[in-house]
């Protein structure tokens, strides 16, 4: 098959018609009712049946969709490039992060970045722990910027940084917070749990299983800038990275390291076979000077 085809059956699935497929594509109706007959003829099987007039998707076709968008999302990311080529901003670097560092942290890093590096154009995503090696697998991204690396996938790492775990609380909750704070100290608050956020909080709840700390949770979130947000509006502490809770701090919201310090790595992943360009890796010297001077 060639692009056209999957274009137009990729333009049939989403739009549901022929003749919507057919403006999208910028094609005459006959046109692209050609090339899906030809496409259907190439694969040996139909991909829509008409009932009552309308298109429905075959079982096959639910099948191939998947494979259609990813090389819809290729196509669409290759034609960037060549856009930004014919304006003479040919870098593009493609980063995903975790919610915890694209919230302030990053974004911050690249608009300082793109400020000091005119022409060079940096798309930034995020994703929970969990998909960072699709992401790569998937060539979605050029870098997965992460505190640990993706299971599962070939992928080799530039170290950016440390960081650590800290608890955030309302200031008249605590109001005399020792500094750092014992993670016994949590037992008497009330407390919004993150345990299920990732490596670096289930890392946090061995320790205190390991001390023999319970705490009663009021309310929980996978979601390090949720905990935060549920902090704000009153129902307790929570323990999340610093960098989450230092984007979220406000008047009245205090931060404090951890007494055992529960530190992480920041680091840079990407796949053994496709190392990263020039301007990946200057562009991670300057998240490591970020971080080096506290972010």
């Amino acid at each position: 098959m060639k692009l056209r085809h999957i274009e137009v059956f990729h333009a049939v699935y989403t739009t549901g018609s022929v003749s919507k497929a057919a403006l999208q594509l910028n094609v005459s109706q006959p046109a692209a009712t050609n090339l899906l007959r030809h496409a259907e003829d190439l694969l040996g099987f139909p991909l829509f049946n008409r009932v009552r007039g309308r298109l429905v998707a075959t079982a096959d076709a639910h099948e191939l969709i998947a494979q259609a968008d990813e090389i819809q999302a290729q196509v669409h990311h290759f034609r960037e490039i060549a856009q930004n080529l014919r304006r003479g901003r040919g870098q593009v670097l493609r980063i995903a992060t975790l919610p915890a560092l694209g919230v302030d942290f990053l974004p911050r890093a690249v608009a300082d970045y793109v400020r000091e590096h005119p022409g060079v154009v940096i798309d930034l995503s995020t994703s929970h722990h969990d998909e960072m090696a699709a992401k790569l697998y998937k060539r979605e991204t050029d870098l997965v910027i992460c505190y640990s690396l993706p299971r599962g996938t070939p992928v080799a790492s530039v170290p950016l940084g440390e960081a650590e775990m800290v608890a955030l609380f309302r200031e008249d909750d605590f109001p005399d917070a020792p500094d750092p704070l014992p993670l016994e100290a949590l037992a008497g608050l009330s407390y919004v749990s993150t345990s299920d956020s990732g490596p670096q909080a289930r890392l946090v709840a061995n320790e205190m299983a390991t001390r023999g700390i319970e705490l009663e949770p009021v309310g929980s979130s996978r979601s390090y800038a949720m905990a935060a947000a549920m902090v704000r509006a009153g129902m307790g502490a929570t323990i999340v990275d610093q960098h989450t809770a230092l984007g979220a701090l406000r008047p009245g919201l205090a931060i404090r390291p951890l007494e055992p310090r529960q530190p992480y790595m920041i680091q840079a992943a990407h796949l053994e076979g496709r190392p990263p360009s020039r301007l990946a890796l200057d562009f991670l010297d300057h998240v490591r000077a970020r971080l080096g001077a506290g972010g």
